[in-house]
């Protein structure tokens, strides 16, 4: 046995490692016994919610597209904003996925009151609303073609718009959730090989694809602004009365050389055998301009353009990408101009602003009336 003295100098020594083992257990990192920790302060969903307003717009969308629910009114723009639009980034959780209800439409009376009833008029739309209906229709009907001349030339034109406004934004929408699977998507997934089939990044789904081909999707698949497409189909449709236009839902004048094309009465010789494309449904044309100018060399300027405007987070507007459609008419330069004078005079800037509402779609059906 110790002696007294040998007793206390053991336990002195004992009590001194213990102090030293416990200091190493809280303070140091690489410590690996199993510990209690306290739990972490609750943190307020509202708080996270509010601070994510001051977060750059682009990072923000894409925090709050992987952690919120987005329902439509989150996609409106921020009055006076010059940051990318959220209907450009995001798309609602909550929009609807199931068939659209018919509905016949007699006359122009009957349309305006519809348009009433969806809270989709001047009245709203001048008190700052950009929620727009899911509006789709089947064609131009020959009595539009044979009586719009005999209607005021600003009621005219708000049926036109507030017909193909929602088209687009339908198009828009369609592009936004093809881009938001490039993004995620493996790169042998068979979805994301048929997408970039569609748009001429790979011939085959049997080929592979490459990070580098990926990125490229994203500069090359992009939305286009609703003022851009607005006018460029008033233009090239005639407010939607050229026979074109009737005959085969083309509203933007594409040629079609496959020989399946509407033949103009006056075709020029030097262009070959060629014709309008035709389009199943007004939708179709809308997506056939929109494929267009996502994959057709003649409009690089205006992809890369917009790829820019995307990646400093700022808007993307019609004036801005109208400025790379040299090419889309023998017009060139003055071509542009008429464009962009006819997004100013008619304000349709503000359709830029615009997002699709939640409420169920509705197909239009024309008068049975001949």
């Amino acid at each position: 046995m110790l002696r007294k003295p040998q007793t206390q100098i053991a336990l002195l020594t004992i009590a001194v490692l213990l102090l030293l083992y416990a200091a190493n257990s809280q303070f140091n990192p690489d410590y690996n016994s199993a510990v209690i920790k306290t739990p972490e302060p609750a943190v307020n969903p509202e708080f996270i919610t509010k601070s994510h307003k001051h977060k750059n717009r682009s990072e923000s969308a894409k925090v709050e597209s992987n952690q919120q629910h987005i329902v439509a009114a989150d996609l409106a723009t921020a009055a006076d904003s010059t940051a990318t639009q959220m209907s450009f980034i995001n798309v609602s959780d909550d929009r609807p996925t199931y068939a659209p209800k018919e509905i016949r439409i007699n006359s122009l009376d009957e349309l305006s009151a519809l348009f009433d009833s969806l809270n989709y008029n001047s009245q709203s739309w001048n008190d700052g609303n950009r929620e727009v209906p899911r509006l789709t229709f089947s064609s131009v009907s020959e009595r539009w073609q044979e009586t719009s001349n005999n209607i005021p030339v600003q009621q005219k034109k708000m049926v036109f718009f507030r017909l193909i406004a929602p088209l687009i934004l339908v198009a828009n929408e369609n592009i936004l959730l093809e881009r938001r699977l490039i993004e995620s998507a493996p790169l042998d997934d068979i979805v994301l090989l048929n997408i970039a089939v569609k748009y001429s990044m790979i011939k085959s789904v049997e080929q592979t694809m490459t990070e580098q081909q990926r990125q490229q999707l994203l500069q090359e698949i992009d939305i286009l602004p609703p003022s851009l497409v607005l006018a460029q189909a008033a233009e090239e449709s005639g407010w939607a009365t050229s026979r074109f236009t009737v005959e085969g839902n083309a509203f933007f004048g594409q040629w079609d050389f496959s020989g399946n094309g509407m033949i103009p009465k006056q075709q020029r010789k030097e262009l070959g055998n060629y014709g309008l494309a035709r389009f199943d449904t007004p939708l179709a044309s809308v997506e056939g301009y929109m494929l267009n100018l996502n994959t057709n060399n003649a409009y690089k300027k205006l992809r890369s353009l917009r790829a820019s405007l995307r990646a400093s987070n700022s808007a993307i507007t019609g004036i801005e990408l109208a400025g790379t459609l040299d090419k889309y008419s023998e017009r060139g330069q003055a071509y542009i101009d008429g464009i962009r004078q006819m997004i100013s005079y008619n304000k349709l800037d503000q359709v830029d602003e615009a997002y699709l509402s939640d409420s169920a779609p509705l197909h239009l059906l024309p008068s049975t009336e001949q």
